[in-house]
């Protein structure tokens, strides 16, 4: 009879320098360990045998779904769950997923856990999402899209406030993914429309606004898209005409985005900092203030920057109104950023000016 709850499926390449702080943390959790190594050249293989014996090798076809795929059917687990090797799990988040393993409602076929992506100088997570985590071990869950690859979930679908750290080592895999998508057109595939928007976000990443610009239209012409996507080809497509200087077209994608859903933070600031640079102080102070107030209680799996909601426009209505020389309500906006995060070097250095002019 098997017993085994929980599969952690893994796929890695030259992953020794973090391989090892990944595993530690999970290997309580999972029941089984399972490794695919898609050609690895240095201690990878090596580490991963201090946790598991099942390591296996796949070829690398340029397809992150396939080789997720090949891990999957390894599984022997009830429920599989996924980690990358630069993931980990902090002990207050593993005590609450052996919470969760303990107490396993059998009805339910994804959770979603939270996957915390970037941090501020205290650890604090500023940029979040929801990922399906752990699903149940069903042939009907598989892996797809070459690069930026997603198991779209369904049935039962729990989300939980248990987060997974992805603190990124040092590679660049932007390059990369670009080049896997231009393979794909060369070869005479036509994207589907989640390929289609993180096409266009690693045109953007690669500086190539003009052709990112072009790309993201593209997205948003298609029907039937997920919300969260088509606000992020929203602000890929502000972005780009950023880039490219042009200030007013940007504003009017920005404002496009209130069509979808309630004000986003990010959105609210982007447009705060367009006035900002035009000194147009009342304008960009209404739009800050009002992305401080905007609400970030949604849990749709879509992305969201801590800052914006917070440290970054209390920040810029500090220097908005250090331009228009009220020094009352520009110490009181830096003393709000450092009641948000005490650490913030911008907001530090600030103090001390505030402190010098007394």
């Amino acid at each position: 009879m098997n017993k085994k709850i929980i599969s952690l499926c893994m796929i890695v390449k030259n992953e020794e320098s973090c391989l090892e702080r990944c595993l530690k943390s999970v290997e309580s959790f999972a029941d089984e360990i399972i490794i695919v190594d898609t050609g690895s050249t240095d201690k990878t293989k090596e580490i991963a045998s201090k946790f598991t014996k099942n390591i296996y090798d796949f070829v690398w076809v340029d397809d992150f779904s396939k080789a997720r795929n090949f891990a999957f059917e390894k599984a022997q687990g009830k429920y599989v769950m996924w980690l990358d090797a630069d993931d980990y799990i902090s002990p207050e988040n593993l005590e609450k997923l052996m919470a969760l393993k303990n107490s396993i409602d059998v009805s339910v076929d994804v959770y979603m856990l939270k996957y915390e992506i970037a941090f501020d100088r205290s650890g604090n997570s500023t940029f979040t999402y929801y990922r399906e985590r752990i699903l149940k071990n069903d042939s009907s869950f598989v892996w797809q899209g070459a690069v930026h690859e997603v198991i779209t979930p369904h049935g039962k679908i729990e989300y939980t406030d248990i987060a997974i750290k992805h603190l990124k080592v040092n590679k660049d895999p932007s390059k990369r993914n670009l080049k896997i998508y231009q393979k794909l057109l060369k070869q005479g595939k036509i994207l589907s429309a989640r390929e289609q928007y993180y096409y266009s976000r690693e045109l953007f990443y690669n500086g190539q606004y003009k052709k990112a610009f072009t790309e993201a239209n593209r997205f948003l012409k298609m029907e039937n898209v997920w919300i969260e996507d088509r606000l992020g080809a929203l602000e890929i497509k502000a972005s780009c005409q950023l880039n490219l200087g042009r200030k007013d077209r940007a504003l009017l994608t920005l404002f496009q985005s209130f069509n979808f859903d309630a004000p986003r933070a990010n959105f609210l600031c982007m447009i705060g900092d367009i006035y900002l640079t035009q000194n147009k102080f009342n304008e960009c102070i209404f739009w800050y203030k009002n992305a401080l107030s905007s609400s970030k209680n949604y849990t749709n799996g879509g992305f969201i920057n801590e800052e914006y909601y917070g440290v970054y426009p209390a920040l810029q209505l500090c220097l908005a109104y250090y331009k228009i020389g009220d020094m009352e309500a520009s110490k009181f906006y830096n003393d709000l950023a450092l009641s948000l995060n005490p650490q913030n070097e911008i907001a530090l250095k600030n103090e001390q000016f505030f402190k010098s002019i007394k």
